[in-house]
């Protein structure tokens, strides 16, 4: 397996206005560099201080992505670097976001994340609850962080005509939410498919994809 030639497929497969996030957590850095020697920029990780270490190691001019579920007390770790958090599915994670950001006098772009499966493991918020937070006054004062898009997972199944449901709901919520344009709310980006649905969430209005197998190979949980 060519870690290189799996990257070249992918982006080869990718429309142009499709942005791939490499999914690197539990890969070591010799594999993320096998990838950033063939061009790749853009890593996303699901544990902050694993994301952090890499950072450390790894060259400057890549854009870190935290993909994963934050806990607003590890936010203070990755908030001098992290380029776009993924995973905000609470409003007082986006708070603390926004002070450790002012900390580092940095604007951080996050994505809402949309609560589009019905498996309960999966977090986000509902489309109302998103909406709302948008049009508070509160809101607005948030002046280190920039909400530039939403963010879904799909259910876990074979059923692709669930999946495609669950993917047209996130491109409907985006398209509703674009409307309620702020100072630090700009919807741009969608950021939905991954390894296994990433062509099915192209086809439903995706602009950002997570894949991570499909480059780095199946991860060994154990190690």
């Amino acid at each position: 397996m060519s870690i290189s030639k799996n990257l070249l497929n992918i982006k080869s497969s990718l429309p142009e206005h499709v942005t791939l996030v490499a999914v690197s957590k539990t890969k070591p850095v010799c594999n993320l560099m096998e990838a950033y020697n063939g061009g790749q920029r853009i890593f996303g990780e699901n544990k902050i201080q694993e994301m952090a270490e890499k950072h450390e190691e790894m060259p400057k001019d890549i854009e870190w992505h935290m993909i994963g579920h934050v806990q607003r007390n590890k936010v203070k770790y990755m908030a001098s670097f992290v380029n776009l958090i993924h995973g905000v599915d609470n409003y007082k994670l986006l708070q603390e976001i926004n002070k450790q950001a002012l900390k580092h006098n940095r604007i951080i772009n996050c994505l809402f994340q949309i609560k589009i499966a019905s498996e309960d493991s999966k977090f986000g918020m509902t489309f109302d609850t998103v909406s709302s937070i948008i049009q508070t006054e509160e809101f607005s004062e948030l002046k280190n962080i920039k909400i530039i898009g939403v963010m879904g997972m799909a259910t876990f199944t074979e059923d692709l005509n669930l999946v495609e449901q669950e993917f047209n709901l996130l491109k409907f919520s985006f398209e509703n939410l674009k409307k309620l344009k702020t100072t630090n709310c700009s919807m741009q980006t969608i950021s939905m498919g991954m390894s296994g649905d990433y062509k099915l969430a192209i086809d439903c209005g995706s602009t950002m994809v997570r894949v991570g197998s499909s480059i780095f190979g199946t991860r060994n949980y154990s190690i």
